[in-house]
């Protein structure tokens, strides 16, 4: 099953827990705007090369409309209208004032220059300009983009309405971006993983990790998770997967990455398949990478005892009653991976201000929102008796929801 028809099932399972009126939740359902635009570029080479760019706009009940935007090669209309509603329902979980939207190009990043994606970047803009803004539309970093990224898009536009670093979250310090935004996803995700396991008379001290993906997401979590106690065990990216029962040395591993090195060649582990990975006996299994990676498959063969969603999508709906059959608590990416987007909210508000926030600030109020969360999610979850994705739909589409009727949808 795709995101798009899962992530429809999910809403459409949370829309009948809740009572919604046919009309209302078909609604809810339909994006306010999809947007496809043809991006030519000279290449340095001097030859021309054309990329289709999406941005899907999904709702603005609650706020201007918010969600990353990602180059690679597999981003196509689904994938980025199931991102767009996932972020309505993660902004109004996490109970910041936006609704959801999600861009993307479908392009090889590594593939390109520096100039090369400048210029992608900036025709990109312009095609868009007229459709976000600060009180809009606000893009953010995703797969393949960054902070670098956001400055070029916060520039562009810029040149058409005017100084408008809220426009974009995720940008550079120097240019508006707050402090703590590089972290906040994993750290989120700390925050997430410590109060569901204080749930269960647990801590991240003393247990097991499993993490599967160490990019931004990944190698922020591992290292916050280090710093607090707890042993990653099994740890895998693109370059290979690796094992230690002691404990892997995230600080040593993280020196072996920035110098270049590979996972497969890093000295703390022994290097494994990396389908082994999210299989792997552990306390608490981290996915921090692609969607789609636990299914019908490899599911009946994990062995965690908790699954964190830190990546969007990563369990299938097969999956998914695999896991709660074989009673796997699995924690929805909706909540789990929603710090990035608390930050960005931070980061806007200090641009409208003019007044930032020190990193002690930032990160108290991210963890204040993350538990706030959770217990709006448990509460929920208590109400109509389900499991914690299910929780955090309910929770999500019924603020959407209340906001929709209260500005009177059929005037």
């Amino acid at each position: 099953m795709n995101a798009l028809a899962a992530t429809s099932r999910n809403f459409r399972q949370a829309a009948r827990l809740l009572g919604l009126d046919s009309k209302l939740e078909k609604s809810l359902l339909i994006p306010f705007r999809e947007i496809k635009v043809e991006c030519t570029i000279p290449k340095d080479d001097g030859t021309l090369a054309s990329f289709v760019g999406f941005r899907v706009q999904h709702d603005n009940a609650r706020g201007p409309m918010k969600g990353g935007i990602r180059y690679h090669p597999e981003v196509d209309p689904d994938e980025v209208n199931a991102l767009a509603q996932l972020m309505t329902w993660k902004t109004a979980v996490a109970a910041v004032p936006y609704g959801g939207a999600k861009g993307g190009i479908g392009c090889s990043p590594d593939e390109l220059s520096r100039s090369e994606l400048e210029r992608l970047t900036r025709v990109f803009t312009q095609k868009i300009h007229d459709l976000i803004g600060t009180h809009t539309d606000i893009p953010a970093p995703d797969m393949g983009t960054n902070a670098q990224t956001m400055a070029w898009i916060f520039d562009e536009y810029s040149k058409f309405h005017g100084h408008s670093p809220a426009v974009v979250t995720g940008k550079p310090i120097d240019l508006g971006g707050s402090l703590g935004r590089d972290a906040a996803t994993g750290r989120g995700v700390l925050y997430a993983t410590e109060a569901l396991l204080a749930e269960y008379g647990k801590s991240i001290s003393g247990s097991t990790f499993v993490i599967q993906g160490f990019g931004n997401v990944g190698s922020w979590a591992a290292q916050l998770i280090h710093e607090k106690g707890g042993k990653v065990i099994a740890l895998g990216d693109v370059t290979g997967s690796i094992r230690n029962k002691a404990g892997i040395d995230i600080p040593a591993l993280m020196k072996h990455r920035n110098e270049g090195g590979h996972m497969k060649n890093f000295h703390g582990g022994d290097v494994i398949d990396s389908s082994e990975l999210l299989v792997h006996e552990c306390d608490v299994l981290i996915p921090c990478a692609l969607g789609g990676v636990l299914n019908r498959e490899n599911a009946p063969h994990v062995k965690a005892k908790f699954v964190i969603e830190a990546a969007n999508h990563p369990t299938d709906p097969e999956a998914d009653e695999i896991l709660t059959k074989k009673g796997v608590i699995v924690l929805p990416d909706i909540y789990a991976n929603s710090g990035g987007v608390v930050v960005s909210y931070f980061e806007w508000v200090q641009n409208i201000q003019g007044f930032m926030w020190d990193e002690e600030k930032v990160n108290m109020e991210l963890h204040k929102y993350m538990n706030s969360a959770f217990q709006h999610l448990k509460a929920m979850c208590k109400l109509h008796d389900c499991n914690l994705r299910m929780g955090a739909f309910t929770l999500g589409v019924n603020r959407v929801a209340r906001a929709t009727l209260l500005r009177g949808w059929e005037a």
